[in-house]
Formats: C-alpha cells, structure tokens, sequence
C-alpha cells in the first residue's frame, strides 16, 4: 500500500471548533501581508501559490494552492503537475547527473554495477542502432507465437512470455503468503487487458467509445509496422478477445478484498478448475513447482478465461499474444512504434502532449533495471546520516501518538485495543536505503544491446522472484528504490517504509520548524502507519498474517466508519460523469484521515505542552495544516484524471486535502470554521477511525 500510485504514484467525539483568540489576528495578518522571500524558508510554506480570495474555511485546498493553480501550466510532456511531479523532477535530474558521469567513466571495469548502469543508459540513448536493428530483437517471440501448433502448448508459451515481462491473460507471482507471513507461495490473478480498466471496454458513454476507437487504431498499428497480414481484421479480434476477458474480470474495489482474492489452491486443484489449462504444466515451465500452493485472486476469472480460450480460434489467440509482444517492446523499438505507442497510451489514455525528454526515459529505464545500483550512488551524494536521524525522531514519536490514540478510542473495546497495541509494538521502520543492496552480478548487461538488455533484466528479475520459494523470507528486502518518491506499508512485513528521495521538501523542510514538517512528511509517515489499520491493512497481525483479531462488535463498528467515509468522499464528482469511487480509495483515505490525525496529535505531544510561535502570522496549529495540504499540491489533465478515478485507489488531491480536515476538530479550531463555511460538516456526520 503505497503513498501514491501511477504517477501520483501516497488515507473519536467530534465537536464543533472554535477559533482560538491567539488564532483570529494571526489569520488576519497574514491574510494581507505580502509573502516575501525571506519568509518564504522559515516557514516553509509557499504563500505565493495562495489564493488570498479563497478563505480557508470554504475551501482549504483552493487557499492554499489557488493561485498556483490559476498561473500554472502542465508542461507538454506531463499528465500533471504537483508536489510529487516536482520531487520526481529533482530526482531524476540528480540521477541523471550520477548515470551520465558513470557512462562517461573510462575504462569502467566489465561486470561492475559502473560499467552496467553506464551501458543501460547509452543503449536507450543510442537511437542509431535502435532504428537499425527493426524488429528484430523481438522477432524470437513472434516466432514461437507463430509456431502454436494447439492450446496445449499455451502453458509452456504463458511461461516464457511471462519471463520477458510479456501479459497474458492472467499475472503470476511469487510473495509471501498473506495467511503464513513465514514462507513465500505463488499467486495468480486475472489479467490480459491493453486497457486500464474494464470500464474502458463495458461503459458505453461517448468518451470510451472514442477511447476504443483510437485503441483499434493503435493495435492495427502496431500490427500493420509489424508487417503482419490483416492488420485491421487483427486488431478488431484482439479488442474482441480483450473484451470478453473484461466482462469477467471482478472490479478494482472487489478486487481490494484480502480475504476474497485468497483462494489456495493445489495445482491439481487448479488444473481442475481450468481443464483446458494446465498449470502443473505452467509451474514447472516458470520453475515454481515448489510451490506450498497456490493463491487464487479471482477463481471464477480463471475458469471463464479457461472458457474463452477454449472457444477462441487458435489463429486469433495468435494475434492477441503477437500484439502483446509489439505493445511491451514498441517504446524501445524504432521510432514508428514509440510513436505510435505515445499517441495512444500517453496523448489518448492521459492527455499527454508530448514525449519525455529522451535522457528522461532513459534514466526511468536505468531505474526500473538497475535501480538499487544506481540508488546506492543517488545515497552516497543526496541523503545525510541528519535527515535519517531526524526522521527516525519523529516516527517515535508519530507511533508513540498512536499507542496514546489507540488507548484513548472510545469506540473500540478494551480486547481488541490489546490486539491493535501488541500489532503496532511489530511495527518495522526502514528509512533511506537498503541495509543490504540487491546483487546485480548475475545480470549481463551489453553495450549497445537495449533489447537483449532490457529483455535479460526482466529475466533476471523473473528468476529472482521463483528463487524466493523455499527460502527464508528476505526482511532486508526493498519495494521502492531510495531515489523513488513515495512510501510504502506492507502488510505480510508489517513494515512502513520511507525512501531517501521523499524526504525533501515540501515533505521534509531541515529549515522548517516542526509544525510544517509534522504537518507534511508527519502526515506521510501517519498514512504509513494508518494502512496496517485500514479496511485491508487491519485484517493481518503483527506477524503480518491475514488473521481476525477483532471483535465482532468493533468490526461492526469499523466498518460503520468506514462506510461513512466511502459515503463522503463518493458525493465528490471530479469529472462530469465520474464519481470517487469510495470503496475503492478507502484504505487511502483511511491512510490519509487517520495519518493527518495522528500526526497532528504527535506534533501536539512534541511540543511538551508548550504553545509554538507565531511565524510569518500563522500559528502553529495553522502551519500544521498549512504543511499537510502542501504535500497534495496537484494539477491534472482531465484524461489523466478520468483514468485515476476508474483505476487508482488514491482521491485525487484536493480530496486528500479537503476531506480529512473537514473531519478534524483541530482543523475548525485553527481556522475558525463555523456552519455555513464550505469546509463544515455537521458533529454528527464526521468521522474519527484511529
């Protein structure tokens, strides 16, 4: 459960606040006081991006970054704009300094991570040789598609696909088991769609006909660069298989559930399940037959892609896994495919209007392969034993703020309050980087060889995640690189986790006092904590397995809390047409009410009952708040933003902003929000979960 996902990528009695007399001037003084840049690192807030017409208690998001929004433009090759885009921005560009100074290193020894990162980089720099080799670096795969004889031989091909980072109609992994945390197990789930969502295929109003439309543009491109025969013919079967797929795939809120989606299987079991399908066959071809099972995210899905299968003539299986093959590979092919693949899946799916620099693809490209090997030299110049120290204070301090929040619930009984105390006792906290770096040395990466790179990366991944079977799982391990901007909670390590790059502002101010800094990356580090408590997060123990350890009554009561929520933020309609889904942004804005909370309540316990000084007119309480909307600054193109609402578990980021605070108390007192402002809710309709 991370902070954000895609691009954004990071979810008690209530009363009725009253502005505290210190509060009232401290507002008005800064309300018309000029932001200058003198003030502008002490408090460590933008005040130019301010709407001053805005007022705080009618829209908080708008006050603070109204006048940014009205002044800002979304770059050309961006499908938004905000706080995390900036932070990506800034990490990249210190990556690409540290890439491109490995690449010119001379005599860079064979085999070393220098001479590895060094050599990924040129070869996605080297358009010459790209152009040059066609399609050749994929025309292996095409060959053995073109040589399936029947669907027996689909188990084998599956495998091999799935090695090279290929999709086929369902995912395969390999992860700790989510009910014995102890052992890692294989996983499969549906899969199959070159749409985001199955709504893209299912929904009929006149946009997602347009996206369909420009979608059978797109694989009859792809197909037709290819040299394959019929491509509009081919293109129109593949769309049709994709579709039939989608009318039974579960939805993304359904497919949220932990104790839905775990289904353990046998293989034996599961080879019943789909008799045109073997899996034994497939475990052993991904080299998972050790497997102690299998979990099954969505059985019925596998039965009915065992069915269409079945039913599909062999030739349009064919294409739909020829497409499949162009689609993965076409950014890194000659420029026809790029291009084709940036207009739809960029400029259609997202509005995008143009593509990243290429040096910036390149560095993504570095990241995903080699990212640990290049993160060890982002650490060494961009994180400082003091940023690490001082966080580590904080989420002290942040979990102190909880085991006092959890004891003082009135709504949770004195049993389950054990339950929750002895879960969050486990907690483990990595923040920075690794303490063991990943081996690359197996890994084999040419000069000049993108394709057979990229392809041996995903191999080396793919053989890396099979070996985990039977092995100790690996504590030490990392989801995210230190130079990725996000944080994480994994429920099977009950672990939150906080990488070097995110800790910079507006998340994390040195400069800053300590309400800023409670108010932004405290929020981020209570968001962690609050996802081994929401909806999914609270279904596993301390040990990190899925396990009840509520009551029946507080899980009654849990759930009345949460539907609340769902009921809050589903009345927001971000675009015409398309609502919040509040089922499935729950755990997120779970993470983001109960995280806020918290942190506020530990930013409280910091100051040791002093009161905070007024800085820059706004006092503490006030530049809390002010420093937990900096971090949701966002500015989204409407196709971007219609894609998050149907695929993303994350609201968008006025809602990450708004809708939390106008469920704190600490919120109407800092500002003085009273009925009739656009920030109340009515005491009997908040919500307080942790």
């Amino acid at each position: 459960m991370t902070l954000k996902l895609s691009r954004r990528l990071l979810p008690g009695v209530l009363g009725i606040g009253v502005l505290a007399a210190a509060a009232a001037p401290a507002l008005r003084a800064q309300a018309g006081a000029p932001a200058t840049a003198s003030r502008a690192p002490v408090l460590g807030v933008d005040t130019a991006g301010f709407d001053r017409s805005v007022r705080p208690q009618d829209d908080f998001f708008r006050y603070v970054h109204g006048g940014w929004l009205k002044t800002t433009e979304i770059p050309a090759d961006r499908t938004g704009l905000g706080s995390f885009d900036l932070l990506d921005e800034q990490s990249n560009a210190a990556m690409r300094e540290i890439i491109e100074r490995a690449a010119a290193t001379p005599n860079r020894q064979p085999g070393s991570e220098l001479q590895k990162v060094g050599d990924l980089y040129l070869s996605y720099m080297d358009t010459a040789a790209i152009e040059a080799a066609g399609i050749r670096p994929v025309q292996g795969e095409l060959a053995r598609i073109a040589a399936l004889r029947d669907r027996g031989q689909l188990p084998e091909l599956f495998a091999s696909l799935a090695r090279t980072g290929v999709q086929t109609p369902f995912s395969f992994n390999v992860r700790q088991d989510p009910r014995v945390a102890t052992r890692y197990i294989a996983g499969v789930g549906q899969s199959g769609l070159g749409l985001p969502d199955r709504d893209y295929y299912l929904k009929q109003d006149a946009n997602f006909q347009e996206t369909r439309a420009a979608y059978q543009r797109y694989v009859e491109t792809l197909f037709r660069l290819a040299g394959q025969p019929d491509p509009a013919g081919a293109a129109r079967s593949v769309i049709a298989l994709e579709t039939q797929l989608a009318g039974r795939h579960w939805d993304r809120a359904r497919s949220r559930d932990r104790e839905a989606t775990y289904n353990l299987r046998t293989a034996a079991e599961l080879d019943r399940l789909t008799p045109g399908f073997s899996w034994t066959r497939y475990l052993r071809a991904t080299g998972a037959e050790r497997t102690p099972g299998v979990v099954v995210s969505q059985p019925d899905y596998l039965q009915a892609m065992d069915s269409i299968l079945g039913r599909t003539p062999l030739p349009v299986v064919k294409q739909y896994l020829t497409y499949k093959v162009l689609d993965e590979a076409a950014a890194t092919l000659p420029r026809a495919f790029a291009q084709a693949r940036f207009d739809f899946r960029d400029r259609v799916l997202s509005g995008t209007q143009a593509p990243r620099p290429r040096w910036n693809r390149a560095v993504g490209v570095v990241n995903r392969n080699l990212g640990e090997a290049a993160g060890r030299l982002y650490v060494e110049q961009h994180f400082t034993p003091a940023q690490k120290a001082r966080m580590e204070g904080m989420i002290s301090n942040l979990l102190a703020a909880y085991r006092e929040g959890i004891d003082q619930l009135d709504w949770m009984s004195p049993a389950t309050k054990a339950q929750a105390q002895a879960k969050l006792a486990k907690f483990n906290v990595k923040i920075g980087y690794p303490e063991r770096w990943r081996d690359y040395s197996s890994l084999e990466v040419r000069p000049g060889d993108l394709a057979g790179n990229l392809r041996r990366a995903s191999e080396f991944r793919f053989a890396e995640m099979v070996g985990r079977l039977g092995r100790p799982i690996d504590r030490s391990e990392w989801a995210m690189t230190p130079q990725t901007v996000n944080a994480y909670y994994s429920s099977t390590m009950n672990e939150i986790v906080f990488p070097a790059a995110i800790l910079q502002p507006p998340f994390f101010n040195p400069d800053a006092d300590d309400a800023v800094n409670y108010g932004a990356i405290g929020a981020v580090i209570g968001h962690e904590i609050s996802h081994g408590f929401d909806d999914q997060g609270s279904r596993s123990d301390g040990e990190g397995n899925l396990r009840n350890w509520w009551s029946d009554a507080d899980l009654a009561e849990f759930k009345t809390r949460g539907d609340a929520l769902v009921e809050q933020y589903g009345a927001f309609e971000p675009v015409p047409g398309t609502r919040i889904n509040g089922r499935l942004t729950l755990g997120e804005n779970i993470g983001d009410l109960s995280g806020v909370t918290m942190a506020y309540n530990a930013y409280r316990r910091s100051l040791g009952g002093r009161e905070a000084p007024v800085i820059a007119g706004f006092t503490g309480d006030q530049r809390f708040f002010l420093g937990f909307a900096g971090i949701w600054r966002a500015k989204e193109r409407e196709a971007s933003l219609q894609r998050q609402l149907l695929s993303d578990p994350h609201s968008p980021g006025e809602f990450r902003t708004n809708v939390p605070l106008r469920n704190m108390p600490q919120f109407y007192a800092a500002f003085g929000v009273k009925e009739g402002d656009g920030m109340y809710l009515p005491a009997d309709k908040r919500v307080k979960v942790w």
